[in-house]
């Protein structure tokens, strides 16, 4: 290697190595819908918490993603505490989110978190939509009442 070429070198691995992993990070981050910043998001914890002593609540949510649509990309769901999960759908039907790939990616969620129950047609679709087997959306008979998240802002970290 040539002296040129060594500086070069030394000078690329210098500024890689300076580089803060937040900005790193921020090179991996996708913006869906409203465009919104992961500041004062809570944990998904203390969602749950403060969504005990109400029934709606406007908030930013950090959190882990279990699935997506495999159709649209229309919904997603969260993980909860305690293995609880919950369904996130995107305001006026407005932005889709990818339909692949998102499992175990961290999100930051904007909007409205709510109680909502929802019918045993519904859940079906849902599952339907998440390519669940004959048998298992069969095994749905009862409506469910969970958190439910209306975004109009999302940001996944790949």
């Amino acid at each position: 290697m040539n002296k040129l070429s060594a500086f070069a070198f030394s000078a690329v691995l210098a500024l890689a190595c300076n580089t803060a992993p937040a900005e790193l990070a921020a090179q991996d981050t996708h913006s869906y819908g409203a465009k919104i910043t992961a500041d004062g998001a809570i944990t998904t914890a203390d969602l749950v918490k403060k969504m005990a002593g109400t029934d709606t609540l406007a908030t930013k949510v950090e959190c882990e993603i279990i699935t997506s649509c495999t159709k649209k990309g229309c919904w997603m769901t969260v993980q909860l505490p305690d293995g609880d999960k919950m369904m996130v759908r995107f305001k006026d039907y407005g932005f889709f989110v990818p339909t692949h790939g998102l499992e175990g990616k961290r999100a930051v969620l904007q909007g409205y978190a709510n109680k909502e129950t929802t019918d045993v047609a519904t859940l079906r679709h849902y599952a339907e939509d998440a390519g669940k087997s004959k048998e298992e959306i069969a095994k749905i008979t009862e409506p469910e009442t969970s958190l439910m998240f209306l975004a109009d802002g999302v940001l996944i970290t790949f």
